[in-house]
């Protein structure tokens, strides 16, 4: 399925609920967020029915998020349904890591194929600092698991100054001899936690420049490079320094059942409650609607959402 500007899109993002366990500043702010009740969160069958529609127009990959995708109850028996599929060529998830450390190897079973860290810091009193939890030795223990388990890792890094700036180079390092790419991603200046975002927001165009490596050009939203002698690779993510528009395949589904084709567009499509053909003619809708770009430099992002209820 093609949008107006005739990007294939093949990617959904499936956020299954806006809760989550840790309370990161920049994704729910200072005071945190109203959390949506569970009669407006879409059912396991409704995800379920609304990934078989956008798999027969076309969709390869899909990504399980939040939030935290394991606070909720019997979440494995959608990613089960989900993996079931075999229209589906590649499956991911993206978590905090605290709460999957028994259920990697199920999900291997069944064929995730990826899973991204989401992991600010390697330091615990800062990680108790950023998240407000104490469960930094849970989160490590499942990356560690997980790259034994042969999974594709990510770790997603948020670059906040004042805070992470001076871990960049260990966070570097961690490539060093696995296979693993690290992601530092900007900063965005999105929902109730946008002013803390402009005020700690760093570039990443600078932190490579101590290094000799290898451009790989972009794959999605990262640019990627390998330096020299490196098993692993870093990825840039830059959507205010570098937009990554005119390549992104990918459409959004938020908890309460709403399609965004756009992380940083106002526009939403309901589809909750909807029939299967009606449901399919919304979504096509969205698609072909899709913006041709995020209007990001102008000022905050036009969304209306917390990163939470988003799934990033």
């Amino acid at each position: 399925m093609k949008d107006q500007f005739n990007r294939e899109i093949s990617y959904l993002r499936i956020s299954v609920t806006d809760r989550c366990n840790f309370r990161c500043k920049y994704c729910m702010g200072e005071e945190g967020i109203k959390l949506l009740d569970h009669k407006d969160i879409l059912t396991f069958e409704e995800i379920y029915e609304i990934v078989q529609i956008m798999t027969d127009l076309g969709v390869k990959k899909v990504r399980i998020t939040g939030g935290e995708p394991f606070v909720r109850k019997n979440i494995m028996n959608l990613i089960e349904k989900i993996a079931s599929i075999k229209a589906l060529e590649d499956i991911g998830i993206t978590t905090n890591g605290s709460l999957i450390y028994d259920k990697l190897e199920r999900l291997k079973e069944i064929g995730v194929n990826r899973i991204n860290f989401s992991l600010d810091t390697l330091k615990e009193d800062k990680f108790k600092k950023i998240t407000k939890s104490c469960d930094f030795d849970k989160t490590i223990r499942s990356l560690e698991k997980a790259l034994d388990l042969g999974f594709k890792v990510k770790i997603n890094t948020v670059l906040i100054k004042g805070f992470n700036e001076d871990e960049i180079d260990s966070f570097i390092n961690l490539t060093k001899d696995r296979d693993i790419e690290v992601r530092f991603i900007e900063l965005m200046p999105i929902g109730q936690a946008k002013d803390f975002d402009k005020e700690n927001f760093m570039g990443n165009q600078d932190i490579l420049k101590a290094y000799s490596y290898k451009d790989l050009g972009y794959k999605g939203v990262a640019r990627n490079y390998q330096i020299d002698g490196y098993k692993g690779k870093i990825g840039l993510i830059s959507p205010l320094s570098n937009k990554f528009c005119k390549d992104c395949n990918k459409i959004r589904l938020t908890s309460d059942g709403k399609l965004k084709a756009c992380l940083h567009s106002a526009d939403e499509i309901n589809i909750k409650g909807l029939s299967k053909e009606e449901k399919k003619e919304q979504i096509i809708r969205a698609i072909y609607n899709k913006p041709q770009k995020h209007q990001l430099e102008n000022s905050t992002s036009a969304s209306l959402r917390n990163m939470n209820s988003i799934g990033g």
